[in-house]
């Protein structure tokens, strides 16, 4: 396996020296090896959001190009919003 030194905050040494002692890792190594772990995972997350979203851009864009949208008016926007927010299935988390 590579050895690779890493250089680590004085929190970020704590950290690791804390999961190892609670007997979650069996060492630094394997600390840090599940942290790189999280690390790809949440790229991969972040890449297929950001997938997600440009999609969803095109979607907008294709729609203003064919008319399909509707104007508000900027003194109606905060109830137009809010009547959009209380549509069941519009709700965010």
């Amino acid at each position: 396996m590579p050895t690779r030194n890493v250089s680590l905050t004085a929190a970020q040494d704590a950290f690791v020296e804390r999961v190892v002692k609670a007997g979650e890792y069996q060492n630094a190594s394997e600390a840090i090896r599940a942290a790189i772990r999280v690390l790809q995972q949440k790229r991969r997350e972040d890449a297929l959001k950001l997938r997600a979203l440009r999609a969803q851009i095109k979607a907008g864009l294709n729609a203003l190009e064919r008319g399909d949208f509707t104007e508000i008016a900027a003194a109606d926007l905060d109830d137009y919003l809010e009547r959009l927010s209380a549509t069941p299935g519009n709700r965010t988390p």
